[in-house]
């Protein structure tokens, strides 16, 4: 069964003992040697091939470019035999690896997300886990072990601790969820993960300004560095090297000066003793190419091109009103009193987090392209400018109460939109949660994510070696030790020109 731990700040005098501070629980589930179970191992495959889609679908965008070659500066050191990153045959430092690969799945914004109390995207634990599994020669048993438990400690954390509330960026859950999974592959003491996880927080503490206005480059960069980070807070643990304590609870500690201060209160689920890990089948993947709060949105205008093509002209439309959660209004809509989020020239980055943007152009299409719907040809489009700017959002407390729902069947990340017509006509649709969600009209299964790499990989990656990589991920549970090599995808000749790589220090 699961146990609800009470987590509070205390005071130095207090002394608060390590079995009972939130580290150290974490790193007892983590050292925990309990089996993984079969339908968890199925979707931490599904995980792992969707990973592997969009890091492909990534290889020739900007902050990939200048992170492979940060990494290709690290040769791997003498510790074990390296770690791959995604395209290429050479390998690097398990650290560089995961800082690579980290930025080359999230950049696209388009792996999966679990969303509840904090906003995160679990499958950021792969890259890390991953690196260190393929440099120290895991087996393929020990890396589905480390990423149930990267998955867990994520999901659990998200459940219980809001980052956002108070502007703290959400891969704060994710060094420590990294450090834990890395614990749990190698086999490491409880007091060594205690100490990684406490590191892993520490050094991943950072703003949400990444995810604000005009938003930057870093927002891909983010999630790798704390997943590299949570291998170098590892590496240090291993060698006897302690963290702050009490991380969490201290009175100078980050419940008490970055989240809901002296008088917070919080309760975090955690696996008992000998109970299967098994949050990452709360989680989902997305369809499209966005911010999650997103997907059912694109999908509902899509059904709405079909239904009403004249509300996909400005000139019939008077306004369209998305009334929705909380998240969704003051994050990616209107709430969030960017005006970025409506400026045709604004970044990829910040079209991805404009729900207005979005809609319009799912409407105007009835579809959407992880490459062709940013493109600034796209969005300065003057029709779209025109029905974009027609476009608000406001919170309604039903769609906020189902968002914050922790029943599963109820949580719901859509909402109902108003589109009123110059001729008095009002077209109203409501959409709880994607089509791809587990709940949606057509869930995700093995053949969905199948088809997902397989469309991604098009055009990058050799049939041979799109067979082959599905092969081995589907082999996953039966690796060998070394063999995890096989879940690195090679690009086809010319698609990667290391040669253009941009100069920096290293």
């Amino acid at each position: 069964m699961t146990i609800n731990h009470t987590v509070r700040v205390y005071k130095s005098e207090e002394n608060l003992a390590r079995e009972d501070q939130l580290a150290y629980k974490i790193a007892k589930v983590a050292a925990d040697p309990v089996a993984v179970d079969d339908d968890v191992a199925a979707m931490i495959i599904n995980r792992v091939i969707d990973n592997a889609s969009v890091a492909v679908a990534s290889l020739n965008r900007g902050p990939i470019v200048a992170a492979r070659a940060q990494a290709l500066t690290h040769a791997p050191s003498t510790g074990g035999s390296g770690a791959n990153v995604f395209g290429i045959t050479e390998r690097v430092s398990p650290e560089w690896a995961a800082w690579a690969n980290g930025v080359a799945v999230r950049e696209l914004d388009y792996h999966d997300t679990f969303l509840s109390a904090e906003y995160s995207h679990p499958a950021d634990n792969i890259p890390p886990i991953l690196a260190v599994a393929q440099h120290t020669g895991a087996t393929g048993a020990d890396l589905l072990r480390g990423l149930a438990t990267g998955y867990e400690i994520q999901v659990d954390l998200v459940k219980s601790i809001c980052l956002h509330e108070h502007k703290i960026d959400h891969v704060a859950h994710l060094g420590p969820s990294a450090a834990a999974g890395i614990g749990t592959l190698l086999g490491l003491e409880v007091e060594t993960i205690f100490q990684a996880v406490g590191q892993g927080l520490h050094t991943t503490t950072a703003t949400r300004q990444s995810r604000k206005g005009e938003i930057s480059t870093w927002k891909a960069h983010a999630p790798a560095f704390a997943g590299k980070m949570a291998v170098e807070a590892a590496d240090r643990a291993m060698r006897g090297q302690t963290s702050p304590v009490p991380i969490y609870e201290g009175e100078d500690g980050v419940i008490a000066w970055m989240l809901d201060g002296p008088d917070a209160n919080y309760t975090v689920p955690l696996p008992a003793d000998g109970e299967a890990k098994r949050a990452i089948l709360d989680t989902y993947t997305k369809e499209h190419s966005a911010e999650y709060q997103a997907q059912a949105w694109i999908d509902l205008a899509r059904k709405l091109h079909k239904e009403h093509p004249e509300a996909t002209d400005p000139a019939n439309v008077e306004s369209v009103l998305i009334k929705t959660s909380h998240h969704t209004h003051y994050v990616i809509g209107s709430g969030a009193n960017d005006p970025q989020k409506y400026d045709p020239t604004a970044s990829r980055e910040t079209l991805d987090h404009s729900i207005p943007y979005i809609f319009t152009v799912a409407l105007q299409d009835g579809s959407w392209h992880h490459v062709d719907s940013y493109s600034p040809e796209r969005a300065g489009r003057p029709d779209t400018v025109e029905l974009w700017h027609k476009v608000t959002t406001e919170e309604d407390a039903e769609w906020t109460r189902r968002y914050h729902s922790l029943d599963i069947a109820e949580k719901a990340f859509g909402g109902t939109v108003v589109i009123t017509l110059k001729d008095g006509s009002v077209i109203e649709e409501s959409i709880a949660v994607a089509d791809a969600h587990p709940l949606g009209a057509r869930p995700f299964a093995r053949a969905q994510y199948i088809n997902k790499f397989r469309t991604l990989a098009a055009g990058l990656v050799e049939e041979a070696e799109i067979n082959r990589f599905i092969a081995a991920a589907e082999n996953l549970p039966n690796l060998a030790a070394g063999e995890l090599d096989q879940l690195n995808i090679q690009a086809a000749p010319g698609v990667v020109d290391l040669a253009a790589s941009p100069k920096g220090l290293f």
